[in-house]
This record gives structure tokens, sequence and C-alpha cells, in this order.
């Protein structure tokens, strides 16, 4: 695919949800779950053992989902994450080299910023969604804020967003939400069928739009 395909296809499917685990298998078990609650897009983090192996093995098998490798610190990584299949890649700030690299490639980066100065970094860097993290210490009212001067960028919050404050965070302009614990928390036990489920009410939430 396209670099604009791809940039495309994230917000057509408007939830990224990230995949973290202790295990390889115990991560696609979650990445199954999250398919068979109609997730289209994929967030595979460095965090996960052998993540490589993940990537490779999600891309083979879901050829109607955007498989990307989130927690990228540095350019070495995101190499191999795209060597593995990544589509897409992000980091938890803005790293030079990476950005240089995924532009080399043809492959969207999706950068964590916190600042205006911040985004305006990435930007000139030719990012076009930056991923406001932590979510957490925001109101979704700093997106709107942003736009004001940023309208042509994409931004999607990630962290400590739920199933109750998700509408508030479409309806202040984010394009793209990123979940994470809140859907694959009950991996701890494993119910993959609540996962399933939780997934499949995010994606009925961001869809309703």
């Amino acid at each position: 695919m396209k670099k604009y395909e791809v940039l495309q296809s994230i917000k057509d499917a408007k939830l990224v949800v990230v995949l973290r685990g202790e295990t390889l298998e115990g991560a696609g078990k979650i990445a199954d779950a999250c398919v068979r609650g109609g997730v289209t897009a994929l967030e595979v983090t460095f965090t996960v053992p052998q993540a490589h192996k993940l990537l490779e093995e999600l891309s083979d098998k879901y050829g109607d989902v955007i498989v990307g490798a989130g927690t990228v610190l540095d350019s070495e990584t995101a190499r191999i994450a795209i060597l593995s299949g990544a589509k897409f890649i992000v980091s938890p700030t803005f790293d030079l080299d990476t950005a240089k690299l995924c532009n080399r490639y043809g492959i969207p980066y999706l950068p964590g910023c916190m600042t205006v100065n911040e985004m305006i970094e990435a930007v000139e860097y030719g990012v076009s969604i930056v991923k406001l993290f932590p979510g957490t210490v925001y109101d979704p009212s700093f997106i709107k804020a942003v736009k004001g001067p940023l309208p042509q960028v994409s931004i999607m919050p990630t962290g400590g967003i739920n199933l109750d404050n998700i509408q508030d965070w479409l309806d202040a302009g984010a394009e793209i939400i990123g979940v994470g614990g809140e859907i694959t928390k009950s991996d701890q036990a494993g119910d993959y069928t609540q996962i399933e489920r939780q997934a499949s009410q995010f994606i009925e939430k961001v869809r309703s739009e």
C-alpha cells in the first residue's frame, strides 16, 4: 500500500487498538479477539516479546487489517518493524531519525506529542497524524484549540479514553482514537470473549459518527 492509502485506512478505521502482552502468544490472542470485534487497525507494541514475529504473523493472517508497530523508540527498531510488515510506526515521542527513516521508505509515522511546538516540529518532518500522549493529562478541548493553528493535522489521543468519554474526544475533533487497556485488560483473566465485546462496543461508538 502507498503511504497515502495507509493514512486513509487509519482514518477510515477511526480506532487503533494498542496491543501489549507478556507473551507473543497472548498478544496474538488479543489481536484475534479484537479483529473478531471488528477492529481494522492494530498497533503491535515493541514491549511484546518478539514483537517482530507478531507483526509478521498478523500481516500474513489479516490482509484487510492495517497492522503497525508501536513503542518504537529509535530508527533501528522502526526498520525492523517495517521489514516485519508494519504499515505504520508509532512512538511515544517525536524522534527525528525515525521520522527520516519512515519518510525514506514511505511509511506513516505517528509520534507522541504533548505541545503545539512538538506538533509543529513533527509536521515539518512529514508527519500527518500525531499521537496526543498521554491523553490522561488532557481535556478533549485541547484538540479543538490545537486545530485552530494546525487544522491540517490529524490528532489521535491515546491513553485514558473509555466508552464514557470517547464521544467527547470525537466531538472535540479527534479523527482517530487510540485505545489499549480499556479493551485488552481482560487478557489478564484470559477472557478473550470480553475483549471481543469491548472492541465491538468501541467500534460501534467511533462508527456512529
